[in-house]
């Protein structure tokens, strides 16, 4: 039986964060009128992954904790009726530690959630209040403590490097913190600054920093030398899980597997084609509501099929194989592979036809797979 994966993008938060450029809306106003497309999108494509079954549900945005139990529960009850939801599927939750209390985890475990990622970001309260965060630490700590003791066993924490605010000591105490958490799985990120955001405007009139690129090379290394010596595998250039914990629905996509994508600016993949929905709440609920077309889609062509497999591939702990090539695309995508892989051998670990990046390889990834594309 083929798997998938069904997303939902929830496109509000309570404020915005100084470095985000994803889809969202500060104004709650509207997220009925949302929610009630969104349940009308899943009915519109009931058949899109065409009877596959789910082996990951992924609640994501903007702040998917802005949803009281009803709203929750509307989207995954609907679900079911048009989707089957494996037994051992991994129903994840994204959400702020500002909005753990005891009574919402009781909630979400009503609902079916059996796997948080919480966006902590920082343990230092002046980088939180410049990143705009509402949290604190301490409101973190607690956070990880209560969920825990509500019976989440998986638990993801986000955290950010590369900020004006961290040095290798501070980042060093900051892996140190998140290690004594025991939490499962830690997804890391470089600080990246984005046009379109008020970091990015900041930056652009000299009034912030950029990110100094060595110093970030020293935090992942120094990133992934205190990970895997706690016991964490690096799985995907950013995240990193203990054995058995690592994230079935952001896999799927590494994996080229498909998924759903329901809510303003998702994404869907089908294995030939990719979707994405328009990134403008107004515009997308019109368009489900007069049951028009609410998205843009693109038909990948064997190239870019190849190219795909190489970025996400080489991202992973897994690699790109050249038999699965082969077999996938054809000989001489074979061939192209290997050819221009034995240039940067330097940057692989090559085992029964298998390519991974090692170390060095993993700081520039997605430069070296593009090196290796077919355009």
């Amino acid at each position: 039986m083929r798997m998938a994966g069904l997303y939902f993008h929830i496109p509000f938060c309570r404020q915005a964060c100084n470095y985000c450029d994803f889809h969202f809306s500060t104004v709650l106003k509207d997220k009925s009128r949302v929610l009630n497309a969104m349940l009308l999108e899943l009915e519109q494509r009931k058949n899109y992954l065409n009877a596959a079954e789910l082996s990951s549900m992924y609640f994501g945005g903007g702040t998917p904790s802005v949803l009281d139990e009803e709203e929750l529960m509307q989207l995954i009850q609907r679900s079911l009726l048009y989707f089957k939801l494996r037994q051992d599927a991994e129903v994840t939750l994204e959400i702020n530690p500002d909005d753990v209390t005891g009574e919402v985890l009781k909630m979400w475990k009503r609902a079916g959630i059996n796997r948080l990622s919480m966006g902590l970001q920082s343990f230092d309260d002046e980088e939180l209040k410049w990143m705009k965060r509402k949290h604190r630490r301490d409101d973190s700590l607690r956070a990880i403590q209560v969920a825990g003791e509500a019976g989440f066993t998986n638990i993801s924490i986000d955290l950010i490097y590369g900020s004006k605010f961290q040095d290798l000591g501070t980042w060093s105490e900051t892996l140190d913190q998140a290690i004594a958490l025991d939490t499962k799985h830690i997804s890391a990120y470089n600080l990246t600054i984005e046009d379109k955001t008020e970091l990015g405007v900041k930056h652009t009139r000299g009034q912030e920093p950029g990110v100094d690129e060595q110093l970030s090379v020293a935090q992942f290394q120094m990133m992934r030398k205190k990970l895997l010596e706690a016991g964490f595998v690096h799985y995907e250039v950013s995240n990193f899980a203990k054995p058995g914990f690592e994230a079935k629905h952001n896999s799927a996509y590494w994996k080229q597997q498909s998924y759903l994508g329901i809510g303003p600016s998702a994404h869907s993949f089908d294995l030939n084609s990719r979707q994405w929905n328009f990134a403008n709440n107004p515009r997308y609920c019109k368009a489900i509501e007069n049951g028009e077309l609410h998205y843009e889609a693109e038909v990948l062509s064997t190239n870019e099929r190849f190219n795909e497999y190489v970025l996400t591939g080489l991202r992973t702990l897994k690699g790109c194989d050249v038999n699965v090539i082969g077999n996938a695309f054809g000989d001489s995508y074979k061939l192209h592979f290997e050819t221009l892989a034995a240039k940067k051998k330097r940057f692989f670990n090559t085992e029964n036809g298998i390519y991974s990046l090692n170390e060095a390889g993993l700081l520039q990834a997605d430069a070296i797979a593009s090196d290796l594309f077919l355009l």
